[in-house]
């Protein structure tokens, strides 16, 4: 009995560790964007999990779906939290002055081009001007929102005292209703310093998430009950809970990790972002103030933005205005993550505020305006100079 028993254990032994062999290994945190940043409590652990599970609910007409909408989940937009594709992309539509959204009352300012059978999707209104937007990658946000008012404007320059041709601004913009100032906010004029979105025009997570809910799938919460269909104000269709449980988890999503970055060409890459003054707007360190999350106070990390609204020149101005930056003025987007962007978007690069980039180079020889000078001084890199660089920005 004894020896059976053995050499039962044996072959159990021998069949565990036989399937562990053939189980696919788990990619490094390094070679992922989804993940928790270290430190967080218990209860802040629980919160990230069930934000975790809202963000990837599907939703139905039974749950509140549309009728009109543009998806039916958050992760639709952002799958492994990260970059979207021309198949999720948005519409936004206006006019080409900023003096406010005209076409509010024809379902503007985001166009729900899907619809519930019976329904029938919207169209652009005659007149109107629309920009794409291609969702961004979601991880490292909580950092993002508590960089404080005060060092977003130091890093501005409105009037380009230097000289370098760059002269990034804040977004102000008034607070929507619903929305509280941070406890590091700076009032101006009674407008608050926006971060958020492809043009700045989001306060914080709070204002993203709220709206996400109701411009991109129709869904309206006690925060926002307007119908996008009728116009109307309706019942709540998710929960206060289940808003801040996805608020919550986009807070406390890990900021992407750099890979390589003691590669000697990587370094060299580095060295030229800077030579070329591409770091002049995306900042390569930035510090959070202070923070409820204890996780997220005070850290130093490595965006690659100023949070900063610029003018981008001509050939990124598709005539669409958003708060109160101008059609051709477009937020410094974070670089971090970049080098992972095909994992999320079929194994290739749509980048650029809609995509239109099929390549890191093609974005960069896209920037124009006050980022004409460092393009110019990358076109005069030699080939080797700019596949450093590029390898560089592979490895954020």
């Amino acid at each position: 009995m004894k020896t059976k028993f053995i050499l039962l254990c044996i072959t159990c032994f021998i069949a565990i560790v036989s399937c562990e062999r053939f189980e696919p290994i788990a990619p490094s945190d390094e070679n992922v964007l989804d993940g928790q940043i270290d430190g967080l409590t218990p209860a802040q652990q629980g919160q990230f999990l069930r934000g975790d599970v809202a963000f990837s609910e599907v939703f139905t007409s039974a749950k509140g779906l549309g009728p009109l909408f543009v998806t039916n989940s958050c992760v639709s937009c952002h799958a492994g939290d990260g970059k979207g594709v021309p198949f999720s992309t948005l519409t936004r539509f206006g006019q080409s002055d900023n003096t406010g959204n005209q076409f509010l009352h024809l379902g503007g300012p985001q166009l729900q081009h899907r619809a519930l059978p019976g329904y029938s999707p919207e169209n652009l209104p005659n007149g109107a001007t629309f920009s794409k937007f291609t969702p961004p990658a979601v991880t490292g946000l909580g950092f993002l929102q508590y960089v404080t008012d005060a060092d977003i404007i130091a890093m501005a320059d409105p009037n380009d005292a230097d000289g370098d041709g760059i002269s990034g601004i804040p977004h102000w913009i008034a607070l929507k209703s619903f929305v509280t100032p941070s406890i590091n906010a700076i009032n101006q004029n009674g407008m608050y310093i926006h971060r958020f979105g492809k043009k700045a025009a989001a306060y914080d997570l709070f204002d993203q998430t709220v709206n996400a809910y109701n411009q991109d799938m129709g869904i309206t919460s006690r925060f926002d009950s307007n119908d996008t269909y009728s116009g109307l104000s309706i019942d709540p269709e998710v929960s206060d809970n289940t808003i801040r449980d996805v608020v919550a988890y986009l807070l406390t999503l890990k900021a992407p990790i750099q890979r390589n970055r003691n590669d000697a060409e990587v370094l060299q890459g580095k060295k030229l972002f800077t030579q070329v003054n591409c770091a002049s707007c995306h900042k390569p360190t930035l510090t959070t103030g202070f923070s409820p999350i204890n996780a997220l106070s005070f850290k130093q990390f490595s965006p690659y933005t100023d949070l900063l609204l610029h003018d981008m020149g001509n050939g990124l101005d598709d005539g669409y205005t958003e708060g109160n930056a101008l059609s051709s003025e477009w937020r410094t987007p974070p670089l971090w993550g970049l080098g992972l962007s095909p994992s999320a978007q079929g194994g290739k690069y749509f980048l650029m505020h809609d995509g239109r980039a099929k390549s890191i180079e093609e974005a960069i020889l896209l920037h124009g305006g006050e980022a004409t000078n460092s393009r110019g001084r990358y076109q005069n890199l030699t080939q080797e100079e700019k596949n450093a660089l590029i390898k560089f920005l592979k490895s954020l």
